[in-house]
């Protein structure tokens, strides 16, 4: 069973590249998980949907409008995540949805059977090529929960 791990984001908009910011942070410290891909996916394209359709389970990491206080680290699993996508409810400067592409999955029968979103709430997405101290902060928690699922859905 393959794991995809999919960080989005635009690193030149402060905390919106967040997700990217977790993804090397992964790479870096985490390499060694099995059968888990880590791919930066950028600000999405309709690309994406062949590596979402060839996983069999799928984390996404991303900033995401919580409101809450920024920093504050949410997941979302299965019926969860796709509930959360669907309100339509997150800032996003990406020029495909992620709710898209998971659509896209869904009519060919490729949804990853396990799917979970792990959001991170912004501060600034604004220029900036570096997340803000109390989103910087929320990587290792973001990671640990990444991690965590990893382990979960491969036991």
């Amino acid at each position: 069973m393959r794991t995809l791990v999919l960080g989005i984001g635009n690193t030149l908009l402060a905390d919106e590249g967040i997700g990217i910011h977790i993804i090397q942070h992964l790479e870096k410290f985490h390499h060694d998980q099995p059968d888990t891909d880590y791919l930066d996916g950028g600000t999405l394209s309709f690309t994406l949907a062949g590596p979402i359709e060839d996983a069999d389970h799928l984390i996404v990491v991303d900033a995401a409008e919580l409101k809450s206080a920024p920093g504050t680290v949410r997941t979302f699993i299965g019926k969860d995540m796709d509930d959360f996508l669907g309100q339509n409810n997150k800032r996003s400067v990406h020029e495909v949805g992620l709710i898209d592409l998971l659509t896209i999955a869904q009519l060919t029968e490729k949804l990853p059977q396990k799917r979970a979103l792990i959001g991170v709430q912004p501060e600034k997405i604004d220029w900036g090529d570096e997340p803000t101290p109390m989103v910087r902060d929320s990587i290792p928690e973001a990671c640990a929960r990444v991690i965590g699922l990893i382990q979960e859905w491969s036991a």
